[in-house]
């Protein structure tokens, strides 16, 4: 009886982790386009992926528009912003599904990845501060039926 309570407990810690427990990059990647929460409320990034992976889009913080972005294979972004008044941002992360369970639900798709924020001031010395951060997608809008 022993032995059996004891191969039991063993198997116990020995099953994998449901996958919704992992860090998956998101299946669908290149379906990320979106609105997507930044740093404050009240600001947003608005993420377009285009063709063989070419990312455009803008933060609304400053009216930031991307200089350069991509999405690779198995979800791995990067962007760059252009610079407005001596500030611009670096993003490079993955794209990662969320806890929404469909498209039009908060969080469906998760940027998830390191920010570096730039400044460079009067005397043209450049700056720059990086977090980590997790960009939730905004609910898309229900298609018409």
């Amino acid at each position: 009886m022993k032995f059996l309570l004891l191969a039991i407990a063993c198997c116990a810690f020995v099953l994998p982790v449901p996958l919704a427990a992992q860090v998956q990059p998101a299946a669908a990647a290149n379906d990320c386009s979106g609105m997507y929460s930044f740093l404050r409320d009240g600001e947003f990034l608005q993420l377009t992926v285009e063709e063989k992976g070419k990312v455009t889009g803008f933060i609304s913080r400053f009216g930031e528009f991307f200089k350069s972005g991509k999405l690779e294979e198995g979800g791995k972004l990067s962007f760059t912003t252009e610079n407005v008044h001596g500030v611009w941002f670096e993003f490079a992360g993955n794209v990662v599904r969320g806890s929404g369970t469909k498209p039009d639900d908060e969080a469906y798709y998760v940027l998830r990845g390191s920010l570096t924020r730039f400044d460079t001031d009067a005397d043209k010395k450049t700056t720059s501060q990086q977090r980590t951060v997790e960009l939730k997608s905004f609910p898309r809008d229900a298609p018409a039926k």
